[in-house]
């Protein structure tokens, strides 16, 4: 990006949502059991994996790598001239 000699810079705040959009296979007598498990030992960390505190035997998880990118509104924060 080239600029003039006297150019304005803007800082912009930019809404941005990652979406993963998969499912957990999990072990449980019935569907409330089931959501409670994945409510209370699966999650994400950004920067980090998928996981789960429980073992592989009971739950087990298909999500893609990349996640789905949303971008929404987008707000002036600051301008400065350079």
């Amino acid at each position: 990006m080239e600029q003039d000699e006297e150019s304005t810079i803007r800082l912009f705040s930019v809404r941005t949502r990652f979406v993963f959009d998969g499912s957990f296979i999990v072990k449980a007598e019935n569907k409330m059991q089931a959501k409670e498990v994945v409510e209370n030992h699966c999650g994400l960390v950004l920067g980090g994996t998928i996981h789960t505190s429980l073992p592989s035997d009971v739950v087990d998880w298909e999500f893609p790598m990349h996640p789905e990118k949303m971008i929404g509104r987008v707000t002036v924060k600051h301008k400065e001239t350079i």
